[in-house]
C-alpha cells in the first residue's frame, strides 16, 4: 500500500518515455521477486527493455539470492520499479538516491561473491530527488553480518577486543511500536564504552544508535533469542562514518569468560 501510494503521488519527471505498444499485463506467478508489493500489473516493455513477460521472470530471478541475503530493506522495491514497473499512464523510474542507496548496500554483499553491481543499472540515469520519482530513503546493511556467540575463552575474548576497532557493553530495549525504525530495539541510556578505538568519545553513542538502523539483520541475529531486549557486549571495526558490527555476546553473569575478559580488560595489554 505504502509503495502504490507513493507512486501514485510522484510526478512524471520525464526521463522514461513509454512507447507507443507498451502494454499493461498482470505480474507472471512466476516472478516471485514481485509478487505482493501493492498492485498487480506491470508495463511491458519494462523499464531494463525486456519485451516478454518470459523474459522479465528469467533475468529476475538471479536476483532472488541477493534479496535473501537482506542486503538493503528496499531492494525489492528498487528492483521491482525497473523489472516490473507499475500500471500508470506513463513510467515511473526510481530516484537516483534510492539507486545509490540500494547500490551502496548491496554492491558489498555482490562483490563478496564475486559480482560487479551491473551497469546497467547505473544509478546516474535516474532522475535526481528534487524531481520526485519512486524514493524510500533507507538504511545501509553490512556485508558481514554478525552472530551472538559464546566467550570461550577470556583469553580468546580479549585477543578479539585487541583486534577490534571498539568493543561497547549496551543495553537494548524492545520499542513496542515503531512505525520508522527498522531495528525495533533502542538504545539505553547507559553505555559503556571498552574500546573506542579511532572514534572520539563522543561519538560512539551516535555511531551505536545509527548502527542500530543500518544493520538491522545483525540486530535481529543478536536477538533471536532475546525478543524483549537485553544487555550485549559488541566488537567490530570503524569503516569511515560506519560501524560494523563482527561480534556479539550476551552479557550474562554466569558467563564466566566473558565477564572475566571484561573485568581484565582495563588493565591488558594486546600484543603488538
Amino acid at each position: 500500500v505504502l509503495l502504490l501510494l507513493l507512486l501514485l503521488t510522484a510526478l512524471y519527471c520525464g526521463l522514461w518515455e513509454p512507447r507507443s505498444s507498451t502494454r499493461c499485463i498482470p505480474i507472471p506467478s512466476g516472478m516471485a521477486l514481485c509478487q505482493n508489493i501493492g498492485y498487480d500489473t506491470m508495463r511491458m516493455p519494462n523499464l531494463l527493455g525486456h519485451d516478454s513477460p518470459a523474459e522479465a521472470v528469467q533475468q529476475s530471478v538471479s536476483w532472488l539470492p541477493l534479496l535473501a541475503r537482506e542486503c538493503h530493506p528496499d531492494a525489492r522495491i528498487f528492483l521491482c520499479s525497473l523489472f516490473a514497473p507499475i500500471c500508470l499512464d506513463r513510467f515511473i523510474s526510481p530516484c537516483r538516491s534510492l539507486c545509490e542507496s540500494v547500490r551502496d548496500s548491496c554492491a558489498p554483499i555482490m562483490s563478496c561473491y564475486g559480482y560487479p553491481w551491473p551497469e546497467i543499472l547505473r544509478c546516474d540515469q535516474y532522475p535526481a530527488d528534487h524531481l520526485i520519482c519512486l524514493n524510500i530513503l533507507v538504511p545501509q546493511a553490512s556485508c558481514r553480518d554478525c552472530e551472538l556467540e559464546e566467550a570461550l575463552s577470556s583469553k580468546d575474548t580479549l585477543e578479539t577486543f585487541c583486534r577490534s576497532d571498539f568493543v561497547v557493553k549496551l543495553r537494548l530495549t524492545r520499542l513496542e511500536y515503531s512505525p520508522v525504525s527498522l531495528s525495533q530495539f533502542s538504545l539505553a541510556a547507559k553505555l559503556e564504552v571498552l574500546k573506542h578505538g579511532p572514534l572520539l568519545g563522543g561519538q560512539i553513542r551516535s555511531r551505536i544508535e545509527l548502527w542500530l538502523e543500518r544493520d538491522a539483520t545483525c540486530v535481529k541475529n543478536m536477538t533471536r533469542n532475546h525478543p524483549r531486549g537485553g544487555t550485549f557486549v559488541v566488537t567490530g571495526i570503524v569503516q569511515g562514518e560506519r560501524l560494523v558490527v563482527n561480534k556479539a555476546y550476551a552479557w550474562q553473569k554466569r558467563d564466566k569468560n566473558l565477564v572475566a575478559a571484561v573485568r581484565k580488560w582495563k588493565h591488558h595489554r594486546c600484543r603488538s
